[in-house]
């Protein structure tokens, strides 16, 4: 902590106050302050948990930035501020902010910025002064406590009477309880900056007295004023943001829901991997700064542009074939029985009318949202079109996440209802997942009781008998949070309007004819829900939705007999395997394929020979390869014909030219490997692929500094999107995909882009299966490594030298090193992307010495 921000103010009848305050030093750069940010601590921390943004904004101002006044507050009897004896209450800690901005003469603007307890004291001190009040940042805090729940077990022991004042005063064991909330763990030097002020008992009676004022019931003290704050914060009419630590035991997510209901336009960031210490864990200090920076800038940040009308709601053909006997879907895998079942677009709308009314009766109201942990089928098909229908909005992490991805995604999301099957109802009961639970089946009342079922969805068709509906939403409302794979870190919650999800429906059925009568066979769940959509009749494979590549050529054929399949849409890892157990088919199975007319693989990068082979199966098929993903499904696509055309012209995999309303453009990389240059359509220029289409997400579920990101350099008033991936384009505006962002390689001689190199391996070296460059050292004099894929082997090692030659002849480039291993690892959804990142960290270890573990 910089001790020239160290300032003691006295308050007439009040005490004095120990501040960092940075307005002299202002002063000496010449720097006018556009606002103050007040800061307020909880318990047991004090000032020095703002050091950092005292120093950052201080920083700032004196390179010509934007400057803040920064006041870090020591409240009274903690910190080292004066300790006057007197058991301070919630109230009296508000009106104490107050004397003390009255005495500092503090004018506005002024944003409040509150951690812990500090957050609720913070908060009523703009409930009392909105004159002065610009905006609000809260760092994991509350100010409410639902009745329905306990207060948070650390807290509850704590206010144990025969504890609190052992474990808070006559021993630092709260204090050192707080301290080892860090993640990761905080550094000596910094435990004994937060300890300093609390050395003795004498020093730590506030520690005591803060947790004794919290309030656990109404007949507390400070309830009554908790309260007043609480609902205090909905008049606030001023820009809000919250940082939020998600590992935090204290604080955890249903504050933030319960903070985000009161503050409904707050901008949210959850830091995965930070906690209750959110200050220490992340650099908070930054986004505190480029939010102020965003939000009080000039000009303001521009609107943008609504969306294009669409062809229709979601739910038209619903509506339209309301009393049409044709096949809607067939579940080929349907619970508790082998045989498939076929659903009618007459069944298939009343479901969905009669689900969408029970809903509205046990009070799902628009924007609550509605995890739904059911697997591809029927079921899942109703639920997600009668939630679309009222309002609600849909979360969908699939399982393939695995159970703690899918944990982090549901709690992030924080739903307001669960839909389940009884395996996911029993992992949402074990794991303390939120939401009213609604159950796919009855239960016995004892397992309904077990796993806090509330309803069952025969309860809701019964309820919505009468099948009447509220309002249809607007086209603009939030649809649908849909999580990402996770194959380049934690899965990311993808925000779709009703318009977006519409703009998808009619880009899909534009670009390949998929409407009203066409059969579609969809191997990845998101195009078999949105069958209903497009008006096709529709089938998932049998298959393990979790392992796409279990799926067998005879599940592939079955799906497409069931409903006269036109349209097959597999991820890359699906198709290897049908290629691989398509000497199972029989002479039907193979007549069916024969109908098929439009094959698509996409989710990965596909190769020729891998389209091509999928393409011989199917032999009256166009094969497509569609670039996309989860926040933009349809960007460009390529038929198999002119990937054979373009084949080996340039670096990287082909996937053709932008689809209708999409347009792609290139953020070139400078020398240390980053996105810097504007956006560009000129050809080979190597960077960020950038896009923009009326089929682009909305945005990031509470990751407020990820979705700025991904909306740098865009044109304003559009909505572009900046993908992750590497690439350029072509003469003839085709888009060659190189890589991802965070595999971009730096040596001393250059950039480097690892899916040239990884091709020219495939291709060239016989043996070889799929292959993966990537770089170890420090960036800007890495090394490359390449790790070759050989099913036959049993374990990892070095490659034999004359097949590392034949490796380094091929991608031509100078090799650290060639490895080989038994198989890759990708991410679990697709099966087919893979995780370079852990690669390069598996590389660098067993190169330096260490154990030749499998990656």
């Amino acid at each position: 902590m910089d001790a020239r921000f160290s300032r003691l103010v006295r308050v007439p009848g009040g005490g004095t106050w120990h501040l960092l305050d940075n307005a002299a030093r202002l002063a000496e750069v010449g720097a006018t302050p556009v606002g103050t940010i007040l800061c307020v601590h909880g318990n047991p921390t004090w000032s020095f948990l703002w050091r950092r943004l005292v120093s950052a904004a201080t920083d700032a101002a004196a390179a010509g930035r934007p400057a803040w006044r920064v006041i870090a507050v020591d409240q009274l009897e903690m910190g080292f501020s004066e300790r006057t004896g007197f058991a301070r209450t919630l109230r009296r800690r508000v009106e104490d902010l107050g004397d003390l901005t009255e005495t500092l003469t503090l004018d506005g603007p002024v944003v409040t910025l509150g951690h812990d307890w500090g957050g609720v004291i913070s908060l009523g001190w703009a409930v009392d002064h909105p004159g002065l009040l610009a905006g609000v940042i809260l760092l994991n805090t509350a100010v409410h406590q639902p009745e329905e729940s306990r207060i948070p077990a650390p807290l509850r022991l704590a206010l144990q009477r025969p504890l609190l004042g052992a474990a808070t005063v006559s021993t630092p064991g709260f204090l050192e309880t707080t301290l080892a909330l860090g993640h990761p763990s905080l550094p000596p030097r910094v435990k004994a900056g937060y300890r300093a002020p609390y050395l003795g008992a004498a020093r730590r009676g506030g520690i005591g007295v803060f947790v004794a004022d919290i309030p656990v019931d109404a007949r507390h003290e400070s309830a009554g004023e908790l309260d007043r704050i609480a609902e205090g914060m909905r008049s606030l009419d001023v820009p809000a943001l919250a940082l939020w630590g998600p590992r935090d035991p204290i604080f955890s997510d249903r504050y933030l829901n319960d903070l985000l209901d009161r503050l409904p336009r707050a901008d949210v960031n959850r830091f995965e991997g930070a906690g209750h210490l959110l200050t220490e864990d992340v650099d908070y200090s930054s986004a505190v700064l480029t939010w102020l920076g965003d939000r009080f800038s000039t000009p303001p940040p521009v609107t943008l542009a609504p969306s294009a009308p669409t062809s229709g709601r979601l739910w038209k053909y619903l509506d339209e074939l309301a009393d049409s006997p044709d096949t809607a879907l067939v579940d080929m895998a349907p619970p508790g029985s082998s045989v498939p079942r076929t659903v009618g677009w007459r069944l298939l709308g009343r479901r969905v009318r009669q689900l969408a009314s029970g809903l509205d009766r046990i009070g799902v109201k628009p924007g609550d949202r509605v995890s739904l942990l059911v697997q591809p089928g029927a079921d899942l098909t109703a639920v997600l079109y009668a939630c679309l229908r009222i309002g609600a909005v849909v979360v969908v992490a699939d399982a393939g996440l695995g159970l703690r991805g899918l944990t982090r995604a549901v709690r992030g999301a924080w739903p307001d209802h669960v839909i389940g099957a009884p395996a996911g109802l029993a992992a949402a009961r074990a794991l303390g997942w939120p939401g009213q639970k609604i159950s796919t089946a009855r239960y016995l009342p004892v397992v309904a009781t077990a796993l806090e079922v509330s309803y069952a969805l025969a309860d809701l068709v019964e309820l919505g008998a009468d099948e009447l509906l509220p309002p249809a939403p607007a086209p603009e409302a939030v649809a649908a949070v849909l999580f990402t794979s996770g194959s380049t870190g934690p899965a990311k919650g993808v925000v779709y309007t009703h318009a977006q999800l519409e703009a998808v429906r009619d880009a899909l059925s534009a670009q390949y004819g998929v409407g009203l009568g066409t059969g579609l066979v969809a191997g990845f769940a998101p195009f078999a829900l949105l069958g209903p959509a497009l008006g096709a009749r529709s089938a998932t494979p049998d298959m393990n939705v979790t392992s796409p590549r279990t799926l067998t050529a005879a599940a592939v054929a079955a799906a497409a007999r069931a409903v006269d399949g036109t349209v097959v849409f597999l991820s890359p890892a699906a198709v290897a395997n049908v290629i691989a157990t398509s000497g199972d088919l029989s002479a039907d199975d193979r007549t069916a394929l024969a109908g098929v007319e439009t094959f698509l693989s996409a989710g990965a990068p596909v190769s020729e020979r891998l389209l091509a082979a999928a393409a011989r199966l199917m032999p009256n098929a166009t094969a497509h390869t569609p670039y996309g993903m989860t926040e933009g499904l349809l960007m460009t696509d390529i038929e198999l014909g002119e990937v054979r055309e373009v084949r080996s012209r340039e670096s990287g995999i082909c996937v053709g030219r932008p689809a209708a309303t999409t347009r792609v453009r290139i953020s070139a990389l400078d020398g240390a490997g980053e996105a810097t240059g504007e956006l560009s359509e000129a050809p080979g220029l190597v960077g960020e692929i950038v896009v923009s289409a009326p089929h682009v997400e909305n945005g990031y579920d509470r990751l407020w500094l990820t979705d700025r990101a991904s909306r740098r350099g865009g044109v304003p008033g559009e909505r572009w999107h900046r993908t992750g991936d590497v690439g350029h384009l072509d003469e003839a505006g085709r888009l060659w995909v190189e890589g991802r962002m965070p595999h971009v390689m730096v040596t001393a001689t250059g950039v480097v882009t690892p899916v040239g190199l990884e091709q020219a391996i495939e291709e060239l070296v016989e043996e070889a299966g799929r292959s993966a460059v990537v770089g170890i050292g420090p960036r800007g004099d890495q090394q490359l490594v390449a790790i070759v894929e050989m099913t036959s082997l049993r374990r990892p090692g070095l490659a034999h030298p004359k097949l590392a030659a034949r490796v380094r002849t091929a991608v031509g480039r100078p090799l650290a090193a060639v490895l080989v291993v038994p198989g890759l690892p990708t991410d679990v959804r697709h099966n087919s992307k893979i995780d370079r990142s852990r690669l390069a960290l598996w590389a660098s270890g067993v190169l330096a010495g260490g154990r030749m573990t499998a990656p």
